[in-house]
């Protein structure tokens, strides 16, 4: 069977927000060079060795945080105006703003800075400037990539308060994600120290990867905030990365392959970033890891896997629930207010809503490979694959959902979502542009827009009319109005 679980696992082992770039797209001849990033070697798949596990969840978690008064609500939001951006309904920024054609990230902040990543460079345009200023090796990236360095590569950037942006990192994952601290406790009771079990070099891997938060210097360059290292529940090292809220030896959230920040509501301003693991979420310089939707695998010896998958898919519904997909699953989940309950998996702090697979799709054990994850104003929801096309679905029960495949799309390798306030969903695809699908569910092709293959779609109601940042292999351009 499949259940939802947070941080702690059973077994063996809205705006959209941006995604990497997939596989490598033949564009049609003549109109621009494909973008290639590959997916980091790490595999899903359960590993031979896997050590120490994860345990269920307990009657009474550890570490339950002190009383705290009720979270206070982001201020309110003003009333949208036009903003500090072109007005007109569709402009080519790369060429107006001298951007470029390899961004592979793009984001905007609470000034409307509107921020860039290329490799191991991060840009930012701000209102009034005519091109981006560049910063190169900021943070993970000052030592170069490899894998004998803090990150492989750089994944994707998300715009976070005035003056403030993330940016997401990809590392190899773990033989075993365990990792003794340096009192040398022993997985589950923590009870019989020994240093001499503590290995610094192997310390040292909660460190890669990860996230950064960075923002503008007094002079208007990039500089490093801070690695992201605070977590939500003080259960041991603040200062190492991202690690499990629940339980500080564990590094299972290693790699960053996409990130969603929540543009109104409640929770306005917060960030999720899909992981190799989860899903983490983000409030300023804190945060809370992990939880994820899962499947479990019988294995030979009676036991079972748990199957979690990559995290790709993050959206935002109309009424502010986190919409997840991985390799197998979609999950549909209300946050809770406070940020150091986003892992537990009490539903009256977090309801679940949807932990499944798709039986019109593939069967249970058949990777899905979703991308990304919207809800339209009218309630319906959308998910798409990387090789199977758009999906409408609905929910039955919190472990059962129903799909439809939406028809008319020139091919099934899509890369991103984004619905806007006038009903359309605006669907990226990997070779053949960016489509819509109106609020009448009408299918049509968008022209104007330069190059082949959407990779990120960010969506910014904030301002009016709203904006859709569209970039491509060819660069960015902006849509105003739906």
């Amino acid at each position: 069977m499949r259940g939802w679980v947070g941080a702690w696992a059973l077994g063996a082992l809205v705006a959209t927000g941006c995604g990497m770039p997939e596989e490598p797209v033949a564009p049609p001849e003549g109109e621009g060079a494909p973008v290639v990033a590959e997916e980091p070697p790490p595999t899903s798949e359960p590993v031979a060795n896997p050590g120490p596990v994860e345990p269920p969840p307990p009657a009474e978690e550890p570490n339950t945080p002190l009383p705290q008064p009720p979270a206070e609500p982001p201020p309110p939001a003003a009333e949208p105006t036009v903003g500090p951006w072109p007005d007109e309904a569709l402009v080519n920024y790369s060429s107006r703003y001298g951007l470029g054609a390899g961004i592979q990230g793009v984001a905007v902040d609470d000034a409307y800075n509107i921020w860039l990543l290329d490799g191991e460079r991060i840009g930012v345009l701000r209102p009034g400037d005519s091109a981006p200023r560049w910063t190169s090796g900021v943070g993970q990236a000052a030592g170069g990539f490899g894998y004998d360095r803090r990150a492989l590569g750089s994944s994707v950037i998300c715009g976070g308060s005035a003056g403030r942006a993330y940016v997401g990192y990809l590392t190899y994952e773990l033989d075993t994600a365990f990792i003794f601290s340096p009192d040398g406790s022993n997985f589950p009771n923590y009870d019989d120290p020994d240093p001499t079990r503590f290995d610094p070099v192997k310390y040292d891997e909660y460190l890669k990867g990860d996230m950064d938060v960075v923002k503008l210097g007094s002079e208007g360059q990039v500089v490093l905030e801070e690695h992201l290292s605070r977590s939500a529940r003080s259960n041991g090292p603040r200062t190492i990365g991202i690690r499990n809220t629940n339980d500080h030896h564990f590094d299972e959230d290693r790699s960053v392959f996409t990130c969603v920040k929540v543009m109104r509501g409640q929770h306005r301003g917060d960030l999720y970033i899909g992981t190799n693991h989860g899903v983490t979420r983000i409030r300023g310089l804190e945060y809370n890891s992990h939880r994820h939707p899962v499947w479990f695998k019988t294995r030979p010896d009676g036991g079972q896997t748990q199957m979690a998958g990559y995290t790709y898919g993050l959206g935002i519904a109309q009424n502010g629930d986190v919409l997840i997909g991985n390799d197998w699953n979609l999950g549909v989940v209300t946050p809770s207010v406070a940020l150091a309950d986003w892992d537990r998996t009490n539903d009256t702090l977090n309801p679940e809503k949807l932990n499944s697979y798709l039986p019109e799709l593939n069967s249970l054990e058949d990777k899905d490979f979703w991308r990304s994850l919207q809800q339209t104003t009218d309630g319906s929801y959308y998910a798409a694959s990387k090789d199977f096309g758009l999906w409408t679905f609905t929910i039955a029960r919190r472990s059962e959902a129903h799909g439809t495949k939406v028809t008319g799309l020139p091919t099934d390798a899509l890369s991103s979502l984004a619905a806007t306030d006038d009903g359309s969903l605006f669907i990226g695809t990997r070779g053949f542009g960016l489509w819509k699908l109106d609020a009448q569910k009408q299918l049509t092709h968008v022209e104007g827009v330069d190059g082949v293959s959407v990779t990120q779609l960010v969506y910014d109601p904030t301002v009016k009319p709203a904006m859709l940042y569209v970039l491509t292999n060819a660069g960015l351009t902006v849509l105003r109005g739906n």
